[in-house]
């Protein structure tokens, strides 16, 4: 199957019209804010929550915004990360990082802007008000303490973890962002909870198989591929899943968590194909 490139590209078309400020002193910081948010990529978590529409027979017009705001919260994020005080990177999808181009407190701020933007552009979505909510509530806590944040905070204070460390890290780090992903489209098209049972399942397996292939990859990888520098997470010391299993093993673990996934799918009452595809395509970007 082939990536569900016509989301990505409703989510690009979507992310192009997305102004933030109407004031000139501060064109500037909007300007950081979509240097970043319009850099590129396959935009796999936005893609994620407008296939899970798709799945559900829904319209995918009606989660642009909710797709846009989980592409500002990742974007954030990395706007975050690449910063000087944690993975310290000068390239992001083959373009200098936001703090190079603009400065470090310029980046702060675009990050901060980002994500303050995202909840507003969630809160906004038009919308039966308990599903708004809900999904306000699930895409914020994906990123909190017990989610997002909390998994950076552990990647960068945690020393020597085991196996279930590092599965928790990035539980938390990765994993939550792209669950949420799914689960927003779920809450905001009022599917019932034990109906979502089986997305979950899938879910939580991509995120388990992302970060495996995103630890493959920096091993084997080249700068051209990944957009960014090879080697990052060794050059920090960081605990990978190649580091801990070796590269044969991380790449069992990868193809276990992928069949985990598309194992859960079987399980869905709705069109699965563009779910199927990112899965695939994820796995398949390492092989």
């Amino acid at each position: 199957m082939s990536y569900p490139d016509d989301l990505r590209e409703a989510v690009d078309r979507h992310l192009e019209s997305v102004r933030f400020s109407g004031e000139p002193a501060t064109a500037g910081l909007e300007d950081a804010m979509r240097y970043s948010l319009l850099a590129g990529g396959k935009r796999i978590r936005p893609v994620l929550c407008l296939a899970t529409a798709r799945s559900m027979g829904h319209q995918i017009d009606d989660y642009l915004p909710i797709a846009a705001a989980l592409e500002m919260v990742h974007t954030y994020s990395l706007v975050h990360d690449d910063l000087p005080a944690m993975d310290d990177d000068d390239l992001r999808r083959g373009k200098p990082t936001s703090h190079i181009r603009f400065g470090e407190a310029v980046a702060i701020l675009a990050g901060d802007g980002l994500f303050a933007e995202a909840l507003h552009t969630l809160a906004a979505t038009p919308g039966e008000p308990g599903r708004v909510l809900e999904t306000v509530k699930l895409v914020a806590g994906s990123t909190g303490v017990d989610g997002m944040v909390g998994g950076q905070y552990v990647d960068v204070t945690a020393k020597g973890l085991d196996a279930d460390g590092l599965l928790k890290l990035h539980s938390l780090k990765t994993g939550r962002l792209i669950e949420v992903s799914v689960q927003s489209a779920l809450s905001y098209g009022g599917v019932p909870v034990d109906e979502r049972i089986p997305y979950e399942l899938f879910a939580r397996e991509l995120g388990v198989l992302f970060q495996i292939v995103d630890d493959i990859l920096d091993v084997t990888g080249s700068d051209e591929e990944l957009g960014k520098p090879q080697g990052s997470d060794e050059r920090h010391g960081k605990v990978t899943y190649v580091s801990l299993f070796g590269l044969d093993r991380a790449r069992e673990l990868a193809t276990g968590s992928h069949g985990a996934a598309i194992k859960a799918l079987s399980q869905v009452d709705g069109e699965t194909g563009s779910l199927e595809s990112l899965a695939d395509y994820i796995y398949r970007r390492e092989t």
